[in-house]
Parts: structure tokens; sequence; C-alpha cells
């Protein structure tokens, strides 16, 4: 019997398209995966075995079948986005446990395209923080489970790279599909503003938030994103020759980004002119106001998510991050910080194709209860680690992360790749030849 965990969307889906393997097979091994690691890693706040099953059995008499994109390939979804029939609780106590009468756009163009979603993942209360713990469940990091997978997709990115489904959904506001990603040794890409449809709670943090993949591969993130633009994002056959700004420095003053953060750009730039792009070492002119625009936005967008919940049910760092958001709500509608940002940017790129950075400033913080703990301390420790990816959710442009690297502990480091809208094959096209040139082990060693 052929072994199914472990293989790419791709490989699962061609051999469903041909007949080498049925859906309820591959959905099976992975759900026996699920129960049998899941207890550890805490990716999951609900599995859908039983429906799991009986529609990857629809999917494989589908008269489409060979046609398929993601024929037969089991998908988890963040739990901030609606899947029929499910209840959706954003990690709160505060939401409502009912079931949703239908499913997001985007898990609907999965579900069309073949795939078959085996489970909801947990996430942190309203998807605030960089950190994945809370009522429903702790998301650890399979690489290293003394330590947080990241946020806010972090059951997502756990799944993945733990083997339990072979992509994930999951979305991006302030980093919350980049962070997880580079903790977890995976891929994603952040899409730009417009290129996968949104709606993600109340305004899609004022236009900041976009749905996308996590994979194990450049080839498995391309398909699904694809899949989700409900367009093919096309590989480009020669890579050609690109203008590669590197920076290693913190776009927060006060920040420092670690040795081995550091290290994995360099080893990234290097393989990079080795392989003959243009590659320089660049700083991209971030302003000093940065900081207070990200969290105006971030606690903002916090704050409309809030809305209509009972406070009463919110945990206390929660409650203060909507207070604070409060306070800047007039300030983020009508003011004109992310296009003065922008306007500051833009001259950089067009000098430059590709910004490549560290992902993160260091390494997850400890997998513990920081639901529990007061905001200023879940503040500071997201800020300090993961600095480098609010910026282009406040510009809207796409932003990719590939692993890089490793820690002392095994886990891996990661880089990030930013462009200018619709960049986003060109960005996944150098994350291939980052792929090819320093190929990374693909799901953690779980027993």
């Amino acid at each position: 019997m052929t072994e199914w965990v472990g293989r790419t969307a791709v490989e699962i889906a061609a051999a469903v398209r041909e007949k080498r393997a049925a859906p309820r097979e591959v959905v099976a091994a992975h759900l026996a995966r699920i129960e049998r690691l899941d207890g550890r890693v805490g990716a999951f706040r609900t599995v859908r075995a039983r429906a799991a099953l009986t529609e990857a059995d629809e999917v494989g008499a589908r008269a489409d079948l060979a046609e398929l994109p993601l024929a037969g390939v089991p998908v988890a979804v963040k739990d901030n986005l609606a899947v029929r029939g499910e209840s959706m609780r954003v990690g709160s106590a505060a939401t409502p446990d009912t079931p949703a009468g239908d499913d997001h756009v985007t898990v609907a163009r999965l579900r069309a395209a073949g795939a078959v979603v085996v489970g909801l993942t947990n996430v942190p209360e309203l998807c605030v923080f960089g950190t994945t713990e809370g009522v429903h469940g702790t998301a650890r990091n399979p690489w290293d489970t003394a330590r947080t997978a990241g946020g806010s997709s972090g059951g997502s990115a756990a799944a993945v790279a733990a083997g339990m489904v072979p992509i994930a959904l999951g979305n991006d506001g302030m980093g919350s599909l980049r962070i997880p990603a580079a903790n977890c040794g995976l891929v994603t890409v952040k899409p730009g503003h417009g290129v996968v449809p949104a709606g993600i709670g109340e305004g899609d943090w004022f236009g900041m938030s976009e749905n996308g993949p996590l994979a194990t591969t450049v080839e498995d993130a391309r398909l699904m994103l694809s899949v989700l633009a409900g367009t093919e994002v096309v590989r480009a056959e020669e890579p050609g020759v690109r203008r590669i700004a590197v920076s290693v420095r913190s776009p927060l003053a006060g920040v420092t980004v670690s040795r081995p953060y550091v290290a994995a750009a360099r080893e990234a730039a290097g393989a990079l002119a080795r392989a003959g792009h243009r590659v320089r070492r660049a700083e991209p002119p971030y302003p000093l106001s940065l900081g207070v625009t990200a969290l105006a936005h971030w606690t903002a967008g916090t704050a409309v998510d809030a809305r209509g919940l009972d406070v009463r049910l919110l945990t206390r760092r929660t409650r203060v991050h909507a207070a604070v958001g409060r306070r800047f709500l007039n300030q983020v509608r009508g003011g004109t910080a992310r296009d003065e940002l922008r306007r500051r940017l833009e001259p950089f790129f067009a000098e430059y194709d590709v910004l490549l950075t560290p992902a993160l400033a260091r390494r997850s913080p400890k997998s513990a209860p920081w639901h529990e703990r007061g905001w200023l301390s879940n503040v500071l420790a997201n800020t300090s680690y993961s600095p480098l990816t609010p910026p282009w959710n406040l510009t809207g442009w796409p932003a990719a992360v590939v692993p890089m690297g490793t820690l002392p502990s095994g886990a891996p480091t990661a880089v990030q790749l930013v462009g200018l809208p619709g960049s986003e094959a060109q960005l996944l096209r150098v994350a291939e030849q980052l792929e090819e040139l320093r190929p990374w082990r693909r799901t953690a060693p779980l027993a």
C-alpha cells in the first residue's frame, strides 16, 4: 500500500486524478496521523473525521475528477474562515458555537478544486497575536514543541509541518501567515491586496488582511494560490536576472535581529548572487513613525472585530488591545499614513525587483499560556520577534517566506521576499530557486 502522508499536494492530486489513489484512502491516512500526533502538537480545534471521509467519497465520484487541480488533497482551514456545517470560534469563548450555513469563498474554491477539509485549526483569540494559544487549544511548533508555532495561523502551520495535511489555508493581517511559516519551516505567500478574496472578520483589518497558502514546497504554494485566486499563477520557465536588495535591519527602531536570522538572509543572498542575480545590500527608507502606524492599525482592527461580542468573555489581553484600538479608529479610518508609507517605499522598489530580509528577528517564544498574561507582555514579545512582517500589510504588497538555515535546536530559520503589487509569481520563482539551491526538510521529524 502506498504511503500518502508526507507527499505533496501536487503528487497526491496527480495520483487521484490518474486513479492510482482513492480520495478516501488519502484522507484516512492523514486523519490517522492527526489522531496520533495532534495531542502533542495542538494544531486542530476540531477534526471533521466522518464528514471528511464522506466528502472524500464524493470527490472520488465526481465526473470532472480528471480535471481537479487539488483532487483528493486533505486541507486544514484556519478557524476564522467559515466552513459549512461547522462553527467558527476565532479562538474565543465570546463567539457563537453555531454552524456556518455556507463556506467562505476561499474554502468553496478549494472544495471546487477537489480538496477535502479535514478540520479547523487553532488560532489566538480574534487572531490578534503571533502566538497561538487560548481556550480552544495551544498550537506548538512541531520542530520544537517547547515553542509556539507562531500566529495567528499557528494551527494551520503546525498541521502542515507535522505532516497532518500537505497544505493549509490561513491569512495574514500583520504577519499571520509568514510568522508561523517561518517558525515551522514552511513556504507561504501573503498575496497583494485584491489577488485573493479576503472577507476576514469585519473589514479585513482595514484591508490589510489577506488569505493565502501554507505548504511544504513552492510548487504546492503556487498551486494553492492559483486555486484561491481563481487564476493560474504561472511559473516562469527562466528565472531571469533580478535586482535583489538585502536588508537585515529591523524596520522598528530599538528592535534588533539575532544572528541566526541575519545568517539566514546572508546565506540566501549568497546563493542568489551565485545564481547570477544582482544582489546588493540596501536599506528601505522605513519611517521612524512605522511602529506607531503599525500599532494603531493592529489595535484598531481588533476594536472593530470585538464589536458585538461579550467583553466579559474575552481574555484580558484582547480586551485591552481592543480598548487601545478604539482610540485609534478615527485616525486609522481617515489617516494617510499608509499612503505615505507606500509613496516613501515605491522609489526603493523602482531600483530593486525584490527585497530580501530575515523573516523573523529571533526564534519564537516558548509555548505558554500567553492568553493569561498581560497585554504589554504580549505586545513586547510579539514586537521583539516579528518586526519584519507588518510593513507589507500596511502597504498591501505581496510578501513570501521560505525556509533557510536552522537554529541550534534544529528548528528552521527563514527569509522573507517582498515585491511590488503583481509580483507574486516573481517572488515564488525566486523562492523556488532558493528551494533548488538550498533544499529544506519538508516535515518535522515527529515519531
